[in-house]
């Protein structure tokens, strides 16, 4: 039993095996395109990791140089420093 306010709602379904031919080529096109476009998504993940891979390399070589060249102003330092501390004391003797 339907209540006042309850519509009875006509809806016609397609009868199995009776899909238009537009609708089949408009689905396999829509299907088609959707595929292209995962394809490409997977290329462009695929190059990001790529990418990702190769810079975080870069950075671990650059940190690394980093580390180097500081040892090697640390050195430098130390030693300009020791130089100026051995013409000080020249200075001084004469």
């Amino acid at each position: 039993m339907q209540s006042g306010n309850a519509r009875n709602l006509d809806v016609k379904l397609p009868k199995q095996g009776c899909v238009h031919m537009n609708d089949n080529k408009e689905e396999n096109m829509d299907l088609s395109a959707l595929e292209a476009r995962v394809d490409e998504l997977i290329r462009t993940i695929d190059g990001l990791k790529s990418e990702n891979t190769a810079l975080r390399s870069q950075q671990e070589n650059l940190i690394n140089e980093r580390s180097i060249l500081i040892e090697k102003t640390e050195q430098a330092r130390t030693r300009i420093e020791s130089m100026i501390s051995r013409l000080r004391a020249m200075e001084t003797r004469s």
